[in-house]
């Protein structure tokens, strides 16, 4: 998520800019850039790459004069990251400047219209809209033109806005994405983090949504969206600022799989639309996706785990023929390829290298291929021939929980576009599954708050030298995702296997205690994943099984049971992961590791 500033006061404005944005630089960003009224007219200043750029292209703020500003760091969302895309966006006269997190859905509507009534966009950026629509709604009242705007806009946002004919106040609007303000003696302040506000205050006000605040230097006051005006109350914040940075977690990670409701939701609501998934990101016709031969899914890592899931989707709904590769062996196995296939890279950064190597070679075989990824303007978006972007926001964590989850949710609805395309599956099915879909964000946020449960019995286990986990089918990849995040973190040595293949030699390595986590969601597998679970046990394992809601009878076998809620079997992986994920890192605080930052790896592999 980007992070925005804003301040109004007697002190210089673009130094405390500045300050406020480097304390939100841990929420990732790709450009910067302030805006400052000097007494005249709205300067302002943008840069691609760190904050340091910019406060180098400004002198620490002291080139821009003015007491009243607002600012931004920005995660390319839409268009890529440059000076021009920057935030912030002005309108046509320069006159009203706006920061801007989230995402406006309807920007390109919004955009053609004002395109035909002579309105000149110089962006990629849905932001720019809200700057021009409001340009086209003022008529010198500020708050009558923003409660408009907010009638008009579809999507989440977090506004930071300046009207140049109004240089004593700055406007905060909120929708979806966070908002607080601030009042302290040299001034009043909003931030998208109570973290860049805690130097000045620690008695801030959460503005709610569909809200705006006005602030001035001698105070702040609240309107709703009819505009009338709202009483509210300040918050004392007891956090040190490197809680607050977290948003009062203890680690990035862990605020991350709490992050994964809202990721999973902003990932699916603008691909579906009256009952049918639509995605805009996906420039094939219905008689491109009937074309597909076979589709080569090629990843690494946590991103090579959803490809693992994504082969038994695309093949059981969409009777697409699937091969899942990781990255590092599919370039140099000289992979056969036909002129009719689709090649999927999935990768968090964009920038993953053995992937990119694997998407330039697809390329230069002429085979058409789709980046599933989460950097807009990243080197794998860029060069890819159709992108779906997973709106998952910045991660911070090494291991990822919340990009992970938004791949996954990527892969299911594609598997419906073309299972729909291909007449696998008629309007009926399509909605049955869009509803199970909706209902996975309250399902993530309902297995979330099981932690507490979930942390003592991770407590059992940080002693724990080996730990097996087993699945069939999509459980099966659940299960590699699982094993990955608990050795990642912890270093705890553990491994998944297929189910059916414990006889094959791996049932050998276990011994009385040794743990072995068995994921059985699938129903038409169940009864032979509870056969393997009770070969282990009768081996000495200690069984932790996590199996759907009702499958009571598991508990004869299993020593220790976590439910999910019933979904359909191709979507079981987004919440049952999520238990595995809580264990990992349960088990990696309880032996003091660094979550944040395991050693030996690196958030986005750029090498070989």
């Amino acid at each position: 998520m980007c992070g925005i500033v804003g301040y109004i006061g007697t002190e210089q404005a673009a130094p405390v800019l500045l300050d406020g944005l480097e304390k939100l630089e841990y929420r990732g960003y790709d450009s910067a850039g302030i805006a400052v009224y000097d007494g005249n007219q709205i300067e302002i200043k943008k840069s691609k790459g760190r904050l340091k750029v910019l406060e180098e292209l400004t002198h620490d703020g002291s080139t821009m004069p003015g007491v009243v500003g607002i600012g931004h760091t920005r995660w390319a969302t839409h268009g890529e990251p440059n000076e021009v895309n920057a935030h912030p966006q002005f309108n046509k006269d320069r006159t009203i400047a706006v920061v801007h997190n989230g995402i406006i859905e309807n920007y390109q509507k919004i955009k053609d219209k004002l395109t035909a009534k002579g309105y000149t966009f110089i962006s990629e950026t849905d932001t720019e809209t809200v700057a021009q629509l409001l340009d086209y709604y003022y008529e010198g009242n500020p708050l009558e033109a923003i409660t408009k705007v907010m009638n008009r806009v579809e999507g989440s946002y977090a506004l930071g806005i300046l009207f140049a004919d109004h240089p004593d106040r700055v406007y905060a609007v909120r929708k979806d994405s966070p908002l607080v303000a601030g009042f302290a003696d040299d001034g009043s302040y909003i931030a998208s983090d109570v973290t860049a506000l805690l130097k000045h205050t620690r008695d801030v006000y959460y503005i709610d949504n569909q809200e705006v605040a006005c602030l001035k230097r001698d105070g702040i006051t609240f309107f709703n969206i009819d505009g009338e005006p709202v009483e509210k109350q300040s918050k004392h914040i007891d956090w040190d600022s490197n809680a607050a940075e977290k948003g009062g977690y203890a680690h990035f990670m862990l605020k991350e799989m709490y992050e994964q409701p809202k990721t999973v939701k902003n990932t699916l609501s603008p691909r579906i639309r009256k009952g049918h998934v639509v995605i805009d990101d996906l420039h094939m016709s219905d008689d491109d996706i009937k074309a597909i031969g076979r589709i080569h899914i090629v990843a690494c890592g946590s991103a090579y785990h959803t490809g693992v899931t994504a082969r038994y989707v695309y093949e059981q709904m969409a009777r697409i023929p699937t091969d899942v590769d990781v990255a590092s062996e599919f370039r140099y196995r000289d992979p056969i390829i036909n002129k009719n296939d689709l090649v999927v890279i999935v990768s968090q950064s964009g920038e993953t290298a053995d992937t990119l190597a694997a998407l330039r070679l697809a390329k230069e075989k002429g085979i058409r291929t789709l980046a599933i990824v989460n950097v807009v303007g990243s080197t794998i978006a860029r060069e890819a021939d159709e992108v779906m972007y997973t709106w998952a926001g910045p991660e911070i964590a090494v291991a990822t929980t919340k990009a992970y989850s938004a791949q996954l949710i990527c892969h299911y609805l594609i598997a419906i576009k073309f299972a729909k395309a291909r007449g696998e599956i008629d309007d009926a099915k399509e909605k049955a599954y869009i509803d199970d879909l909706e209902k996975l964000p309250d399902q993530i946020e309902l297995l979330l708050h099981d932690k507490e449960r979930i942390q003592k019995f991770a407590n059992r286990y940080i002693a724990a030298k080996n730990i097996f986990f087993i699945g069939r089918g999509i459980d099966y990849a659940t299960s590699l995702e699982g094993s990955l995040k608990l050795k990642e973190i912890s270093y705890i040595h553990s491994e998944a296997y297929p189910a059916g293949e414990l006889k094959h030699g791996t049932i050998s390595l276990i011994e009385d205690g040794t743990l072995v986590a068995a994921v059985a969601t699938q129903d038409d597998l169940y009864p032979k994943t509870v056969s393997n679970i009770v070969e282990v046990k009768t081996r000495g394992a200690f069984v932790l099984a996590v199996t759907n809601e009702g499958n009571t009878s598991i508990e004869e076998n299993a020593d220790y049971v976590i439910y999910i809620p019933q979904t359909n079997h191709f979507f079981a992986n987004s919440l049952a992961i999520i238990p595995l994920q809580l264990f990992a890192y349960y088990v990696a605080v309880g032996k003091g590791c660094d979550v944040d930052k395991p050693r030996n790896l690196a958030k986005s592999v750029t090498v070989e």
